[in-house]
């Protein structure tokens, strides 16, 4: 992984960001010497939400059946039959 100086962030931004859309390689920034943020390319951050999101319903679908919140087939159906119409 690069990384950067927030310095130099500041003074070759372009420069930095069209090295990023290149490689696609995420790029730390730094700010006295201690990590300060990451830089990363708009459809990397986009793939990296939608998979969040993903992963947050499997987690929910996870915790339901931990739960006992869970339905048998025909109880689904019937619940789903007003949208299924």
């Amino acid at each position: 992984m690069k990384v950067e100086l927030v310095t130099n962030l500041k003074r070759q931004a372009t420069k930095i960001l069209a090295e990023l859309h290149l490689s696609k390689e995420p790029i730390l920034i730094t700010e006295h010497g201690k990590p300060s943020a990451y830089l990363v390319d708009v459809q990397d951050y986009e793939f990296m939400q939608r998979r969040l999101e993903l992963l947050e319903g499997l987690s929910r679908g996870e915790r339901a059946v931990l739960e006992g919140r869970t339905y048998s087939q025909s109880e689904a159906r019937d619940k789903m039959s007003k949208w299924l119409k």
